[in-house]
């Protein structure tokens, strides 16, 4: 795996295992387990086990640390693209041990955790109310319902920072009351890709954006994915949907041609870390 994360909004991607089950609606196209099956790999659903990865690409991290020392710049850390690190699964209690060992370790790395199971991530931590500095907490909010069961126990558990992640945006999402009282930090937004993709409304990003903007919560655009407003492309579709309820006709043109630029830009958002200096590097000139 690619030392640097082809995923925008991070520097690096971790993950300690392989491997999930699925909960909602966001997850039924999932690219995580469509990946694993093109490789030969049968690790999902409950009852299948687990990859897990090599002593090799464990320390990967730590060469990061090393790097971000010496350039005196933070990095941030996707886990898991791969895996949800709070599944309740038999056999991944140590494997979680050994990645809070990790985290530990290397403070000058921003580890930006994505979950759609908050509600096991103060039980399965060992930080109770003292979470370090360097450990985002993010959750999957994909419609209305699922950020209305989600945040709630998203911040009730004391990480620094709490991210949402609105991709696949399967439906319009009010967050102004979580984000007035200052209770998300960062919301990334997105459409959904694959062969399978279901549309989403322009609407929908663009009443999100404006929620952060009302609010300065940094705002990140992913993509459209595989539909978007016809109106932004200068090349045909493969198809073209008009279905009801939506506020305009949208494409299917894939995702490397739909882009990401919404209402005329590119908003690549991200919050300030909390913990801004570098362990090991003299920060008073």
């Amino acid at each position: 795996m690619a030392q640097f994360s082809s995923i925008e909004w991070t520097d690096h991607t971790f993950n300690p295992w392989w491997g999930c089950t699925r909960i909602s609606p966001a997850c039924d196209h999932c690219y995580a387990e469509t990946w694993a099956h093109r490789l030969g790999f049968d690790i999902w659903k409950h009852g299948k086990p687990r990859r897990f990865l090599s002593d090799a690409y464990w320390q990967q991290p730590l060469r990061w640390k090393t790097d971000a020392v010496k350039n005196g710049l933070r990095a941030r850390v996707f886990c898991a693209s791969m895996a949800d690190v709070f599944e309740w699964h038999r056999g991944l209690q140590s494997w979680r041990e050994r990645l809070w060992e990790l985290i530990d370790e290397t403070p000058s790395l921003d580890w930006l955790i994505l979950t759609k199971r908050p509600h096991l991530a103060a039980r399965l931590t060992p930080w109770g109310d003292s979470w370090p500095d360097n450990v985002w907490l993010g959750s999957t909010v994909e419609n209305q319902h699922w950020a209305d069961k989600r945040l709630p126990k998203l911040t009730r558990v004391p990480a620094t920072i709490w991210f949402l992640s609105c991709e696949p945006l399967l439906g319009p999402i009010e967050l102004d009351p979580w984000l007035v009282d200052g209770d998300v930090h960062w919301v990334i937004a997105g459409g959904e890709s694959g062969p399978h993709a279901r549309p989403s409304d322009p609407n929908w990003f663009l009443e999100l954006l404006d929620q952060c903007r009302r609010h300065e919560v940094p705002f990140h655009f992913k993509q459209w994915g595989e539909w978007s407003p016809i109106a932004n492309q200068d090349i045909l579709p493969r198809s073209v949907l008009e279905a009801e309820g939506f506020s305009a006709p949208l494409g299917r043109f894939g995702k490397k041609a739909s882009g990401r630029s919404l209402a005329g830009r590119t908003w690549n958002g991200l919050p300030d870390s909390k913990s801004s200096a570098i362990p090991g590097v003299n920060h008073t000139g």
